[in-house]
């Protein structure tokens, strides 16, 4: 999967794209990690009821540019995708899934188109 401009998760009716305010040290402070080719990478957890060993979790991933991204919700392994829109259980991760979404978006990582 290439870097991109904006990313439409599955199911989700908002598409993301990368703020123009985007500064690295919004990335660290909320959870980033950098990766040794210079990448931000986030995975954090949308399972509320055990976030150390996640049922579903968003994974994002910018590139050392800070011109483009690429983001996915993945099983709790992180080895395939899942549509956290259509889980039995989709209420209480799209839920969390937004509440991330909308810190990155008032830390202008990222804008919500």
């Amino acid at each position: 999967m290439e870097f991109t401009k904006q990313v439409q998760i599955p199911g989700d009716s908002d598409t993301y794209a990368i703020s123009d305010d985007i500064k690295k040290y919004a990335l660290l402070d909320l959870g980033f990690e950098q990766t040794k080719r210079g990448n931000f990478e986030y995975k954090g957890s949308l399972d509320t009821d055990n976030p150390f060993n996640p049922v579903a979790r968003l994974r994002i991933l910018i590139n050392a540019d800070l011109d483009g991204f690429k983001m996915e919700t993945l099983s709790g392994n992180g080895m395939r995708k899942v549509n956290i829109f259509k889980h039995q259980r989709a209420a209480e991760f799209v839920e969390q899934y937004h509440y991330i979404l909308d810190e990155m978006i008032d830390r202008h990582v990222l804008v919500k188109n």
